[in-house]
C-alpha cells in the first residue's frame, strides 16, 4: 500500500523503526469483523445459544464478538432486523464501552451517526434517563435514528445541530458525554484505503481545530462531577494528546481518569504534549499490530466534583393535561407496560412518549424527540415501527411468533401479506406484534386469518 511519505515519517518517529515494520506488516492481514450484542433486548448468554454463526469473544468488550465476514453475512439475517446486535469494528466498540453510563443518566453523543456508539449508550441506560444523539449532517442523522429505533431505544432525542448551538439548551445538563470526534482517520488506513486520499486533502491540522472547538463546547454541557470520553480513529498527537492538553488548558477543572485496561492497549504519551502533561499516560492508544482491531485513541475525563446538595435536577417541558384519544386509550390497554400519561406528547396526528426532565427545546432541529408510539388516522390509532422494536414480546397481548426458519419471516420483512390460519382462530383480529423466536420485528393487522403487513417500507428486506 502506498502511504504518504509525511505519514510514514511520523509513524516511524512515533513507533520506532522496528515497531513501524510490524505496523506495516499488519496491512497484509485480513480485516477484523465485529458484532456487538444488544443487551437491552437479549443477554450475551442467550444470544450465544441462538447465534447462527461461529463467534469469538472480543477480549476487552464483554458483549463484543468477532465473526468471519468473508463467509457470513449477519446483516442478512432476521435477528439483525430484530435489533439483537450491531455490526461494528472491534476497536470502535471501545469508547461507548469505557464510558461508565448508568441507568437514569443524561447522556450526550455529540457526533453520533451512524449510531455504533449511541446504540450501546442507549442500551446501557436500560430505558431510564435520556440519550441525546446529535449529528450535524441531517442525512447521516437519519441513519442514526433508524439504528436507535432498531435497537429499541425510546428515551432519546435525535438532533441535527452544530455542537455550539446545543450549548444554549443544555448548560451543565449531562452526566456523561461521548465525543467520537471527526478526525484524519489514520487508524482506518488498513481497513479503508480511501481514507489515505482524504488524509491528503484534510490532515491532522485541519481536524485539530475542529476537535478543540467540539471538546470545549461539550465541556460546558457537562455537569460538575460528570464524565466525558473523547475518542478518535487516528494516531496523530495533535488530534489526540494535544487535544486533551488543550481542553485542560481551557478547563483546568477536568482531570484524566483511568480506564479498564487490556494487554494490547498502549499508554498515552505525555512526552507528545507541549507541557508534558502528567496523567496523559492514563489515556489509551490502540494500534492494529498490537491487537485484533483498527487504530483508535481514547481519553476519559471527569469534570471536578459536585458538592453535597449542589446538583439540581433539571425540569422543563413536561407535558400533561391532554386528553388521550379513545382509540389510543383502547390500544394502550393491549400493552403490558406502564406509561406515564404526563409524558405523552400529541403533535398533530403523531403521539410521542417523552423522556423525563428535559429543558425547554424550542428552536432545536429534531429528527425525533422521544418514542414515536404511532399515529392517529381518522380517529384510528396505528402503532409505529419504533414502538414494535421498543417492546418485548411479553409487553403486548397479541403476538405471532415465528421460528427463524419459517419462510414467513423473510416474507414479512419483505412487506408481503401472510397466511396465518395455523396460528390464529377465525375470530381473532386487530393489531398483532410479529416476532421471530420471541423477538419483535414489527406490527401487522389481522383479519380472516390473514395478516396485513405493516412493516415499515424503508426498512424492508432487500433481496
Amino acid at each position: 500500500m502506498n502511504l504518504p511519505i509525511a505519514f510514514e515519517e511520523k509513524m516511524k518517529s512515533l513507533l520506532g523503526e522496528e515497531e513501524y515494520n510490524a505496523y506495516l506488516q499488519c496491512f497484509d492481514e485480513p480485516r477484523h469483523y465485529g458484532l456487538r450484542v444488544n443487551t437491552r433486548k437479549i443477554s450475551v448468554e442467550d444470544f450465544l445459544k441462538i447465534a447462527p454463526w461461529p463467534l469469538t469473544p472480543v477480549p476487552w468488550i464483554s458483549n463484543g464478538f468477532y465473526y468471519d465476514g468473508s463467509v457470513y453475512q449477519p446483516a442478512k439475517h432476521p435477528y439483525y432486523y430484530a435489533g439483537l446486535y450491531y455490526l461494528q469494528e472491534p476497536s470502535a466498540m471501545t469508547p461507548a464501552d469505557r464510558l461508565p453510563v448508568e441507568p437514569g443518566d443524561k447522556v450526550l453523543d455529540v457526533c453520533a451517526a451512524p449510531g455504533g456508539k449511541a446504540t450501546e449508550l442507549g442500551a446501557k441506560l436500560k430505558g431510564e434517563g435520556v440519550l441525546v444523539a446529535n449529528d450535524i449532517s441531517n442525512s447521516r442523522a437519519r441513519g442514526l435514528l433508524k439504528n436507535l429505533e432498531l435497537f429499541g431505544i425510546g428515551n432519546m432525542l435525535v438532533i441535527s445541530e452544530e455542537p455550539g448551538k446545543l450549548m444554549e439548551f443544555f448548560p451543565e445538563y449531562f452526566d456523561k458525554i461521548l465525543i467520537d470526534a471527526p478526525c484524519s482517520g489514520e487508524g482506518m488506513f488498513r481497513k479503508e484505503k480511501k481514507m489515505v486520499k482524504a488524509w491528503e486533502e484534510h490532515g491532522p491540522a485541519f481536524f485539530s481545530r475542529l476537535q478543540q472547538s467540539i471538546i470545549t463546547q461539550a465541556a460546558s454541557m457537562l455537569r460538575p462531577g460528570g464524565m466525558l470520553l473523547y475518542s478518535t480513529c487516528t494516531f496523530d498527537p495533535l488530534e489526540n494528546e494535544r487535544t486533551i492538553e488543550y481542553l485542560l488548558s481551557q478547563h483546568p477543572e477536568f482531570e484524566i481518569c483511568e480506564m479498564d485496561g487490556y494487554e494490547g492497549f498502549e499508554k498515552g504519551r505525555p512526552e507528545l504534549t507541549e507541557q508534558k502533561i502528567d496523567g496523559m499516560e492514563k489515556t489509551v492508544r490502540i494500534f492494529p499490530h498490537k491487537m485484533y482491531g483498527e487504530g483508535h485513541y481514547l481519553a476519559l475525563l471527569k469534570k471536578g466534583n459536585v458538592a453535597p446538595g449542589e446538583r439540581k435536577e433539571k425540569t422543563g417541558n413536561k407535558k400533561g393535561g391532554k386528553k388521550i384519544p379513545e382509540d389510543l386509550e383502547a390500544f394502550l390497554k393491549e400493552l403490558n407496560i406502564e406509561l406515564d400519561p404526563a409524558r405523552f406528547d400529541l403533535r398533530e396526528e403523531r403521539v410521542y412518549y417523552m423522556p423525563e426532565d428535559l429543558p425547554a427545546l424550542k428552536g432545536v432541529r429534531f429528527l425525533r424527540s422521544g418514542l414515536l408510539l404511532g399515529e392517529l388516522k381518522k380517529k384510528r390509532f396505528e402503532p409505529s415501527q419504533a414502538l414494535a422494536m421498543y417492546l418485548k414480546k411479553e409487553n403486548y397481548k397479541k403476538t405471532l411468533d415465528f421460528s427463524v426458519d419459517d419462510d414467513r419471516v423473510v416474507k414479512y420483512l419483505k412487506g408481503e401479506t401472510l397466511d396465518v390460519e395455523d396460528l390464529v382462530t377465525p375470530k381473532e383480529k386487530g393489531w398483532f406484534l410479529v416476532c421471530v423466536d420471541g423477538y419483535p420485528l414489527g406490527f401487522g393487522k389481522l383479519a380472516s386469518q390473514t395478516l396485513k403487513n405493516k412493516y415499515l417500507p424503508g426498512w424492508r428486506w432487500q433481496s
